[in-house]
């Protein structure tokens, strides 16, 4: 018995110097970085609605505190006007649920989650009864700069994704092929653009305090995505970094 504790031990000892040789290596990891012009780049951002970034709305419980911390609502303002500015062009990915999608048979958590605190509902796809104000509806501050006539409205994700939206063809028309990406939230709707985006052949770079994420007892949303975002992305930049960027970006 002892013998075999003896080398349990010295198995879990190996798995463990393994461990930390890997995590001793990440700081290693190449920054490839993105070159940003106002010709080929655009400003995306995912869900810069009420029921993320209001304190009024559903999901304020789990995402507000990371929001604060990060000043992820003054942060993408600073990132819509600084395009803005510049004549970048902006593309919203907004996230809207319709009564037809109460009629889904299955969902993930989250989505289970998303369709019981009436995240995003909206009255219909073709009608916007009840939309302003409501938790669907952009946070008052950016209205300004969604709703000028210029900013590229897409019709809605429905899950995670761009996959089921328009995005990637409104980006492909305008020949964009790179994207500067923030909105909410961090480790869903931003990763999993960030994913379909690379996957479809551009070159993306996050703006890590210009999303936040839920902190919940399962874990912190937040802390994941910036892993992964580090693994991923083509860059990494705060919200001053970005606008020194775009601030600096000519066309081409």
């Amino acid at each position: 018995m002892k013998s075999y504790n003896k080398a349990v031990r010295a198995s879990l000892f190996g798995v463990l110097l393994i461990f930390a040789s890997a995590v001793s290596s990440l700081g290693q990891l190449p920054a490839p970085g993105m070159e940003i012009d106002l010709t080929h780049t655009a400003l995306v951002i995912t869900d810069p609605q009420n029921d993320f970034l209001s304190p009024k709305g559903v999901t304020w419980g789990v995402v507000g505190k990371n929001v604060t911390e990060n000043n992820t609502v003054e942060n993408i303002e600073t990132l819509l006007k600084v395009a803005k500015k510049k004549g970048m062009q902006v593309f919203i990915s907004p996230h809207y649920y319709f009564p037809t999608d109460q009629g889904w048979m299955f969902e993930g958590a989250l989505e289970r989650l998303m369709h019981n605190i009436k995240m995003f509902e909206r009255k219909g796809a073709l009608t916007l009864e009840g939309f302003e104000g409501s938790g669907a509806d952009w946070l008052a501050r950016y209205k300004p700069y969604i709703e000028d006539g210029k900013t590229v409205i897409t019709s809605p994700h429905k899950v995670y994704g761009p996959q089921a939206n328009d995005l990637v063809l409104q980006l492909r028309k305008r020949k964009i092929d790179k994207v500067i990406l923030a909105g909410m939230s961090a480790n869903l709707c931003v990763e999993s653009h960030l994913r379909e985006l690379l996957e479809q052949g551009f070159e993306i770079a996050v703006v890590k305090d210009a999303t936040a994420a839920a902190q919940v007892p399962e874990g912190d949303g937040y802390a994941a995505a910036l892993v992964n975002f580090r693994f991923i992305a083509n860059d990494v930049l705060t919200t001053k970094e970005a606008k020194a960027a775009i601030d600096k970006a000519r066309s081409m």
